[in-house]
């Protein structure tokens, strides 16, 4: 910069004496001879300064370009810095505008990026929770007043935000509030988490009824439908049974469980590399995250309790295969299905879902013929019946 106003210097100097040099000229009659390579080495020096200047400017074009592909450099890498954030981040101005969003934050509230940028942060607030977010904000602004504008201060506090189309979530808000050095202009920035699991886990240790369903989602699957397993979740069962295998070295099905009311199952409850779940008849469940069990005494309590049952299901199942004589084995595997499925009705104990011949013969590690003849000699000798529907009905 230095150099350009140097050479303006110059340009300007060797322009004046032309000027002069060509009042003179046209003052005279006859110029003087001298005067031609006076204004000839005049016009040369601007000539010089010229090209220098140009030679200046471009040199500090290509410096204002190298430093504009710094910046955007730079701003990509903040931009996959925010990205990387697990939390929701958001970045609003001094009227609460959302100017930036993340990836995690758009998917919190189930909108664009569109709809969401340029929005008025309070407008995502459920309206019960207006008068908090705005008592909070005020107290990081007395904050600012009292310290000055340092980016240290921050305050955290908790609101229920709007998610689309008609949902509400608990979020936990960490706000600070930044200015930077070279701009007057506040920004506040949002660190936005989902804590309704959390809250959940804190209102159940106040509740002497503890229903580890409650206010949970139920997710209903039809007979015969396999059941998908969602990672870092368990599946608590709240009506119906399902049915869980897996496949030997020969190809063939081996049940590992049989499951009813209040039972879980998932992918984190075995080491089984082959492992499927099918619902034997029309089942309501509830999906419980694991980071919740953590949080919660009861519902670790509650699963407990549950994980107790299907330990001792497995116990009945390693010990009905241990038994020699198939008769045996089939007997203990109607008093199991008995326990897990049984319903009472007039005529003695109903399952409410149906098996087929090859389930039984899987449990009783034995052939589906062999099945087929001794539920036929059972059925003969009235200790079994087939209601309306086809249900097994264990006579009394």
């Amino acid at each position: 910069m230095n150099n350009i106003r140097s050479l303006n210097r110059r340009a300007k100097s060797a322009s004046e004496r032309l000027a002069e040099l060509y009042q003179v000229a046209n003052a005279s009659p006859s110029p003087a001879p001298e005067l031609l390579p006076t204004a000839l080495k005049e016009l040369g020096i601007v000539s010089e300064a010229l090209q220098l200047a140009l030679q200046e400017l471009a040199h500090q074009s290509e410096q204002r370009v190298a430093v504009q592909g710094e910046l955007e450099q730079e701003r990509r890498r903040y931009q996959d810095l925010v990205e990387l954030i697990p939390d929701g981040y958001i970045l609003t101005d001094a009227a609460g505008v959302i100017r930036q969003a993340n990836q995690v934050m758009i998917t919190l509230v189930n909108t664009q990026s569109q709809y969401l940028l340029g929005q008025s942060l309070v407008s995502l607030v459920i309206p019960e929770d207006v008068s908090l977010f705005q008592a909070k904000l005020n107290q990081l602004q007395q904050f600012k007043g009292l310290n000055g504008t340092t980016s240290s201060d921050r305050i955290e506090f908790s609101v229920r935000l709007q998610r689309r189309p008609n949902q509400v979530f608990n979020a936990l808000l960490c706000l600070s509030l930044t200015r930077p050095v070279e701009q007057s202009q506040t920004f506040y920035q949002w660190l936005i988490r989902d804590i309704t699991e959390r809250k959940r886990a804190e209102a159940a240790l106040d509740n002497p009824t503890y229903n580890p369903t409650r206010d949970r989602p139920l997710y209903q699957f039809t007979k015969g439908e396999t059941i998908s397993f969602e990672p870092q979740t368990v599946w608590l069962v709240v009506d119906g049974v399902v049915k869980l295998t897996t496949m030997s070295e020969r190809g063939e099905e081996v049940i590992m469980g049989l499951l009813g009311d209040g039972m879980v199952f998932g992918a984190t409850l075995t080491a089984l590399h082959t492992y499927q779940a099918i619902a034997l008849s029309t089942v309501k469940l509830a999906l419980i995250p694991i980071s919740e069990v953590a949080q919660s005494p009861q519902l670790a309590q509650a699963l407990l309790s549950s994980l107790k049952q299907r330990l001792q299901q497995t116990e009945s199942l390693l010990a009905i295969y241990g038994q020699i004589r198939v008769e045996e084995r089939l007997n203990s595997f109607l008093e199991l299905l008995k326990q897990v499925m049984g319903q009472p009705v007039e005529q003695g104990i109903r399952l409410r879902a149906r098996l087929t011949h090859q389930d039984f013969a899987s449990a009783c590690c034995t052939t589906r013929v062999t099945v087929t003849r001794l539920l036929g000699k059972l059925q003969e000798q009235g200790k079994i019946s087939l209601d309306d529907q086809n249900h097994l009905v264990l006579r009394h």
